[in-house]
């Protein structure tokens, strides 16, 4: 297995903040800003849902899901 627990668990922080502070963009831009490829940030967002971080996708852009 590549890289650490703590690096992954600060990545998927990072990729929740940039999300958050974006409003939308899509997995290519997300994939950019982190610095990993697209494939990484697709299966983050999967541990991200797993974790209990609703998102959402519409249009080809990812988004947080927060009601309010």
């Amino acid at each position: 297995m590549f890289g650490s627990k703590q690096a992954k668990q600060a990545r998927l922080e990072r990729e929740v903040e940039i999300i958050r502070a974006a409003y939308e963009l899509t997995v290519a831009e997300l994939a950019e800003r982190i610095g990993v490829p697209r494939k990484t940030v697709y299966s983050d967002l999967v541990d991200l849902h797993d974790r209990g971080v609703i998102l959402q996708e519409a249009e080809g852009k990812v988004s947080m899901y927060e009601p309010y």
